[in-house]
């Protein structure tokens, strides 16, 4: 039977995390959508604020990396996506928000659950011994109109599925031992956390370094150490050790002879994991 949890109540979200008492500007849950990305993009071109949070309780047509799908089930986990205006930073650090988001997104999962969680780069969250699946990140460039440039990212967690429920390799809270996991619990502690991280690496001007942002997301990758093979959005791949993430957020892969090699996008096999 598919788990499904109560709705989230936008009104109490919305006390919890919209200014003045809270670091967003806007928030709505809508119960059906076809993508919260592509609603948010359209949102944007139309002069959405900076800081606007879009939530829905069924996605049928979520956007994944390298053109897959998520999709959200109603009341099966946390399907959001936030629009960031992030005025003064510069085009090339913009990289570094969907793994900044990872961060934030690690950083929730382990306050409910004890389970092993790691990233696989760049902002794959991995839970369990099994190191399964158990949310994704996309990060959107929007339109120069209405309102400037800007960045929607948009997170599917898996919260209360069990397995049986999930597709082949993904894993959810509940089943990594946090059944009675509240959604609503998890979606403000993640927004708050994606809200800090933001705010921090907007002050540094997209820095990552004088922030800490890169040290963190070094202690948080799984990838780093590990033989990987990646699959570039071309068709072709490389192999090789993952050995390091630059200034820029891009993976530095130690191929077999010997070549440092610098991948910006790209998706990631472990192959072997760090011993």
């Amino acid at each position: 039977m598919t788990w499904v949890a109560p709705p989230l109540d936008a009104d109490a979200l919305r006390a919890a995390l919209v200014a003045p008492g809270g670091p967003w500007a806007a928030l709505d849950v809508v119960a059906r959508t076809g993508s919260t990305n592509a609603d948010l993009l359209a949102a944007a071109a139309g002069g959405a604020a900076d800081r606007t949070v879009l939530v829905a309780e069924n996605q049928e047509a979520g956007r994944g990396r390298l053109a897959r799908t998520w999709e959200s089930p109603p009341g099966s986990g946390i399907t959001v996506s936030v629009l960031w205006r992030p005025q003064g930073v510069p085009a090339d650090r913009l990289g570094w928000l969907p793994m900044l988001a990872g961060l934030a997104l690690l950083d929730t999962v382990r306050e409910f659950t004890s389970a092993p969680a790691g990233l696989k780069w760049p902002n794959d969250l991995l839970l369990g011994a099994d190191q399964r699946k158990a949310a994704g990140i996309l990060a959107e460039m929007t339109a120069v109109t209405g309102g400037g440039p800007g960045v929607v990212l948009g997170i599917g967690l898996n919260v209360g599925a069990p397995i049986a429920d999930l597709p082949l390799g993904a894993t959810s809270l509940a089943a990594a031992g946090a059944a009675d996991v509240d959604r609503a619990e998890v979606l403000v502690a993640l927004l708050r956390r994606l809200a800090r991280r933001e705010e921090q690496w907007r002050r540094a001007a997209g820095d990552a370094e004088a922030m800490g942002l890169r040290a963190d997301y070094r202690a948080g990758c799984l990838s780093l150490g590990a033989q990987v093979r990646v699959e570039l959005p071309g068709g072709d791949a490389l192999v090789g050790m993952a050995e390091d993430v630059d200034a820029y957020g891009r993976l530095l892969l130690l191929g077999p002879d010997g070549r440092r090699r610098p991948v910006a996008a790209g998706d990631v096999i472990h192959l072997r994991p760090v011993d």
